[in-house]
């Protein structure tokens, strides 16, 4: 990453108000892109809604929460969370 003097870049008035905040210190600016989701990335957010589909559907086909809890291995009050939900 390449370091950029802000009296450069910026108009003087914002860098009057940055300075307010920060002063003689190093600030990292983001890029301006949308930020993912979490799970997005290592797919765990699609294993997850996965699972639940199937927990909904086997509670849909009369398997108890305390079957679904034991498979699973999540407790009742999650699995009531999930078929509930």
């Amino acid at each position: 990453m390449k370091y950029k003097n802000a009296y450069d870049i910026l108009p003087d008035e914002l860098l009057r108000e940055l300075q307010k905040y920060i002063s003689g210190e190093s600030l990292y600016i983001p890029l301006d892109k949308q930020r993912r989701k979490w799970g997005d990335v290592s797919g765990a957010r699609k294993f997850f809604a996965q699972r639940n589909e199937e927990i909904r559907y086997k509670f849909s086909h009369k398997v108890s929460i305390d079957e679904l809890a034991e498979e699973y291995f999540l407790s009742t009050e999650t699995i009531r969370k999930i078929v509930y939900k």
